[in-house]
């Protein structure tokens, strides 16, 4: 199974809010999810909340994050956490 940390979408129409989540990639996007790992809103000042040791968590067990959900991680600096912690393991 191919975990991936991606969006869903939530919200309404023209007013969009997404969940950060752990999914098998061959789910659709709206599926059914493993585990719920933040929230992202982009409308007005662009709020993220993102739970860092679920995402650390799932990034340990080699789940891929997408392009938008790694820089939302960049962003909150968990892949700098995570890259220290592959560091140390090594």
């Amino acid at each position: 199974m191919a975990v991936k940390l991606r969006l869903t979408r939530m919200g309404a129409t023209k007013r969009p809010t997404y969940r950060i989540v752990a999914t098998d990639s061959r789910r659709p996007r709206d599926g059914a999810y493993l585990e719920l790992v933040g929230t992202y809103s982009p409308l007005g000042e662009c709020e993220v909340k993102i739970n860092e040791e679920i995402a650390l968590k799932w990034l340990n067990e080699g789940a891929i994050p997408t392009d938008t959900v790694r820089n939302l991680l960049s962003k909150a600096g968990i892949m700098k956490k995570f890259a220290d912690s592959k560091k140390k393991g090594n």
